[in-house]
């Protein structure tokens, strides 16, 4: 009996420490290669990328006119909706979102065949979307859904939660579990972390203001997408100095905006109505690391077997290649028309532009306005920035473009759908707030490290 015992427990250590061991390397553990600093995925990503950018672009076209096609014969077949359910969950005929993929397509098919006027076909626009971020967003996204297992299904996130439970408790007034929506998002993506944490709120785990503040707050940027953006704009070699500045920014921004309306006024009641108390925490003198451990082999005890991952990546990738790739060559796409041929950015970045010449930022009127428009997108600063030749320039764009967490494409979308009782006007507020905090200090870190 007590062989079996050991086994098992044999077992369960050797299935938390080497899937998430091998998931740290590849996605957290900075390395030299070729003389620059980078990470297992990043190394990986590029090979992908830099041969085979061409075919990328092709592909990802392919995907952005196969999303508009499902999501019309979803509408008007129900029984293709339930056989490819959980495609149809995400390819909806909302207004906002099937125009954005509508008008992704067509600027995909105009560039990719060169057939349209110069602002749907040229290299500033379309071809600066399908030609360069989506190929560089489908392989670092797509390989960060592949491996992400490693991270989440093996004990790895549990370990980590229930080690920050005071930490959190203490400095944000939040729950232990909210460290496991914050992991989530940090190792998989923001709308992850979203939607996890929407979940808790109605099953009764987080209060409203709990979920709120996480949402808003700790639905972090992935490293992946991180990587995504600091590539994009020039600036690959400084990824580890510029994710150290992401946490840091992140940290200031969770402790101040929570203290501040609106988030300060959400009520701390159950969505039942009931009040908290304080029943839910560790008691004093308890020690974390054994619950933490024994939650962790619990966890790799019942990881979910390997065909039941499989399903989930492959889930999970044509979420991200047949939902977010068109929306993002729409949104994208829209926004480089509108720099390219309108002077609606010179508008934006008008108030700003003071701002930005007394912290001593050059090419301040181009910049001013990438600091407001990632409320449409996060894409969308770096999509534009990357013309910027400052590098401390680019470097504060593509900092604050992803400290700000607030975006409408996903984020934002996801929340006000919700059932966490946040409006448009509070989200929009709440992405203000996170952007006055998130600047000062992103100039700061770019001036020590550049």
């Amino acid at each position: 009996m007590n062989e079996t015992i050991n086994k098992a427990s044999l077992n369960n250590w050797l299935k938390f420490l080497i899937p998430s061991s091998i998931g740290v390397l590849f996605f957290l553990t900075p390395m030299i290669i070729d003389g620059e600093v980078t990470i297992g995925m990043a190394y990986v990503g590029d090979i992908f990328i830099d041969g085979y950018n061409t075919q990328l672009s092709q592909l990802a076209g392919m995907f952005i006119v196969s999303s508009v096609l499902l999501t019309l014969l979803f509408t008007i077949s129900s029984s293709a909706k339930a056989r490819l359910g959980f495609l149809s969950v995400h390819l909806t005929l909302h207004p906002f979102w099937f125009t954005m993929r509508l008008f992704g397509a067509i600027a995909a098919v105009a560039f990719l065949f060169q057939i349209g006027p110069e602002f749907l076909t040229g290299g500033a626009t379309s071809g600066t979307t399908l030609g360069n971020l989506i190929p560089i967003t489908m392989t670092y996204l797509g390989i960060g859904a592949v491996f992400l297992p490693l991270l989440v299904d093996y004990g790895l996130m549990e370990l980590i939660g229930t080690m920050m439970t005071r930490i959190f408790d203490r400095v944000f007034g939040l729950p232990g579990r909210s460290a496991i929506d914050a992991m989530a998002s940090w190792m998989g993506s923001g709308p992850v972390g979203v939607f996890i944490t929407s979940q808790q709120f109605e099953r009764g785990f987080y209060t409203a203001r709990e979920a709120a503040v996480i949402c808003t707050n700790f639905s972090v940027v992935s490293v992946s997408f991180s990587l995504v953006v600091i590539n994009y704009i020039g600036l690959g070699h400084l990824f580890v100095p510029y994710y150290f500045s992401i946490i840091i920014i992140g940290f200031f921004a969770a402790l101040i905006t929570p203290r501040l309306p609106p988030l300060k006024h959400i009520p701390d009641n159950f969505i039942d109505g009931t009040a908290a108390t304080d029943d839910r925490k560790i008691a004093p003198g308890v020690r974390l690391f054994p619950i933490a451990i024994n939650q962790a082999l619990e966890r790799a005890a019942n990881a979910p077997p390997p065909g039941e991952i499989l399903q989930r990546i492959g889930r999970n990738v044509s979420e991200i290649w047949l939902s977010l790739i068109p929306v993002v060559m729409g949104l994208g796409t829209t926004a480089l028309i509108l720099a390219e041929y309108t002077p609606v950015f010179n508008w934006l970045g008008a108030p700003i532009t003071p701002l930005l010449n007394l912290v001593q930022l050059e090419e301040a009127q181009a910049a001013a306005p990438l600091m407001l428009v990632g409320f449409t997108d996060m894409y969308l600063p770096a999509l534009v920035g990357v013309n910027i030749e400052s590098e401390l320039t680019r470097f504060v764009v593509a900092t604050v473009s992803v400290t700000q967490l607030i975006y409408m494409s996903e984020v934002g979308a996801l929340i006000i759908k919700s059932k966490i009782p946040l409006g448009f006007v509070n989200v929009a507020q709440i992405f203000l707030l996170r952007t006055l905090i998130s600047f000062p200090i992103a100039v700061l870190m770019g001036h020590l490290i550049l």
